[in-house]
């Protein structure tokens, strides 16, 4: 775990895939963080984002490091929205206070659920990280 949520907050922006029906839809995300032992995001229920993750919350991301070594892992989205968790993430990353608060009715938090990590480097070597 701690490898993976190294790897994501050193390289700042990663992508996060959802579907929508059978469109795909690719975004950058910049915020991560451990709960209960899972990597946790954060979204608005008032975007698109959030309404694909609750209706197909299969979901994919990726993230590339400075030298080209790529991290892929892909999981289920669990909302695990309460009080405490909004507190956590606005402790976590403050500049989210601008857009949200807590109990504003906004800001979502899920986790992921059966997460799989897998980094890759240019060359082909690939290495199974736990998550």
């Amino acid at each position: 775990m701690k490898e993976v949520l190294d790897f994501l907050t050193a390289n700042k922006v990663f992508y996060l895939a959802t579907t929508d029906g059978d469109q795909p839809h690719v975004r950058p995300l910049g915020f991560v963080m451990e709960h209960d032992g899972k990597l946790a995001f954060c979204t608005s229920n008032q975007k698109a984002m959030f309404k694909q993750l609750t209706a197909n919350p299969n979901v994919e991301i990726c993230c590339v490091d400075a030298n080209c070594n790529t991290l892929r892992i892909c999981g289920k989205a669990v909302f695990c929205t309460s009080e405490q968790t909004q507190r956590k993430t606005l402790e976590t990353m403050p500049m989210l206070g601008k857009m949200y608060a807590v109990g504003d009715g906004k800001l979502e938090i899920f986790c992921l659920a059966d997460a799989q990590a897998v980094c890759q480097t240019m060359s082909g070597e690939k290495r199974v990280l736990s998550v």
